[in-house]
């Protein structure tokens, strides 16, 4: 099995998206890794992987990054929020191979989020134009 991730194309009336050719596509990028042992295509967008605490961010990696990380057009729908507070919206970059989440209002953070929400266009892709699953940290 496998999951294409559609953040960038999907559409906010319809769950089912008009751009099946690039579905497909995304689809036939797993099936050739898992299955057919073209090891060296990337399959799919970024996957949150793990998360290291600072005092004031979360620094998040992720597996499946390519040749690197990218916002397209800038990095948004970025949540962010202690171990008890609610989410608020974030700030995130890439540093390296990594995105940097941090917000003024939350001190001490321990969770993170991305693109939580019934309809998103996803920011973070990997350097081959895949986008990032939406996500939240434990």
């Amino acid at each position: 099995t496998g999951m294409a991730i559609t953040l960038d194309i999907g559409e906010e009336e319809d769950i089912h998206p008009a751009n099946k050719q690039e579905v497909g596509l995304r689809l036939a990028r797993l099936a050739l890794h898992n299955d057919y042992g073209y090891q060296d295509l990337v399959a799919t967008g970024p996957l949150y992987k793990s998360k290291t605490l600072h005092p004031n961010a979360i620094d998040l990696s992720f597996d499946h990054i390519g040749n690197g990380l990218i916002a397209k057009p800038v990095l948004s729908g970025f949540e962010i929020a202690s171990s008890e507070g609610p989410f608020v919206p974030a700030k995130a970059q890439i540093i390296g191979n990594q995105v940097r989440v941090s917000s003024p209002k939350v001190r001490n953070p321990q969770r993170v989020r991305y693109g939580w929400k019934n309809y998103f266009e996803g920011t973070l892709f990997n350097s081959e134009g895949l986008p990032a699953s939406s996500f939240e940290t434990p």
